[in-house]
């Protein structure tokens, strides 16, 4: 990883980023009278090194083109793309050295076991046999007990686990975890994210796509949406979910309510189960000692009240709805 740092782009942007893209366009020619695709449209983004980077759209918004782009994959229109300093024309087998993929599809050969699978991607990279860490990796994938299995006797979020993997025999310092825990369960899902996190604190850094935004919010430093082909919007995880200046404040009254109270009006207000009520605010521009003087004008007596905030799926929603209309 020294080695590559000391070879890769002598531009202090590139130093600081672990992939950086500008101007970056993909256009599927047309065919079978369907008309030409634009899949990105000018993409300018930059994933900090050493950063848990969540890289998030709906389906068909750009981002399986852009991961397959950083893999060698497909070929890019326009723009560019420098993957750990390498320039992905100029420098591609050092840029494809320095990134792992995790693909959403489950492409593993069902005749290999999982030791034969990640030594054969080991030998693919040129990892020498002494600096292999299967079966540490394995462990590590919850996998040790099926390392002599033949991987099509695995299941579905074992064979998943196995390619995350086959992404990390290299020691890449960039790994793309595409839709990493679909169908794994819980229990694994938790397990996989504790290593994540450890190779992060070794200095990896990790692009996650994920549906679980849930799990972007908890793990990602920072978060870039795509809709259309476009990023809408790249912040830092806080501050991308507060740009919805939107709060809840949730009144649980000494009796429980079935209606809401006159004097309430210019709030959006709704009963819960349980006779809760539910004031939502904008914190900009509405302050809640004012929403609690209505609510003790109301003659409501508050047992226990708390705020909600809001969640990453709220500024998701509201972002690619807001670009799709």
């Amino acid at each position: 990883m020294d080695m590559q740092a000391q070879t890769a782009s002598k531009d202090p942007a590139a130093r600081t980023a672990a992939i950086e893209a500008r101007g970056l366009r993909k256009t599927y020619k047309a065919s079978n009278n369907e008309p030409e695709k634009h899949a990105l449209k000018g993409v300018d983004l930059v994933v900090p090194r050493g950063s848990i980077f969540g890289l998030l759209g709906p389906n068909g918004a750009g981002k399986s083109t852009f991961i397959n782009i950083l893999a060698g994959l497909v070929m890019k229109t326009e723009g560019e793309v420098d993957v750990w300093g390498f320039n992905i024309d100029q420098n591609p087998r050092q840029a494809r050295a320095s990134i792992g993929v995790v693909p959403q599809e489950l492409n593993i050969d069902p005749f290999f076991t999982p030791a034969e699978a990640l030594e054969l991607q080991a030998g693919l990279y040129g990892v020498p046999k002494s600096e292999r860490r299967t079966m540490e990796i394995l462990d590590a994938m919850g996998l040790a007990d099926k390392a002599n299995a033949y991987a099509r006797t695995l299941s579905g979020g074992m064979r998943r686990r196995l390619l995350v993997g086959k992404a990390m025999v290299h020691s890449p310092p960039v790994i793309v975890l595409d839709e990493p825990t679909a169908g794994v369960d819980i229990e694994l899902r938790q397990q996989l994210w504790a290593y994540v996190k450890q190779l992060n604190e070794r200095g990896v850094t990790i692009v996650l796509t994920t549906h679980y935004l849930e799990e972007a919010e908890s793990l990602c430093d920072e978060i870039a949406i795509i809709n259309h082909g476009e990023v809408v919007a790249c912040e830092k995880t806080p501050d991308l979910v507060a740009r919805l200046d939107r709060k809840s404040l949730l009144v649980t009254p000494d009796t429980p309510l079935d209606a809401v109270p006159a004097g309430l009006d210019g709030y959006q207000t709704q009963i819960l189960p349980g006779g809760l009520l539910e004031i939502a605010y904008r914190p900009s521009s509405q302050n809640v000692a004012e929403i609690l003087d209505r609510v003790n004008q109301a003659g409501i007596a508050i047992r226990d009240l708390s705020i909600e905030e809001g969640h990453l799926e709220d500024v998701f929603l509201e972002l690619t709805r807001s670009k799709a209309a």
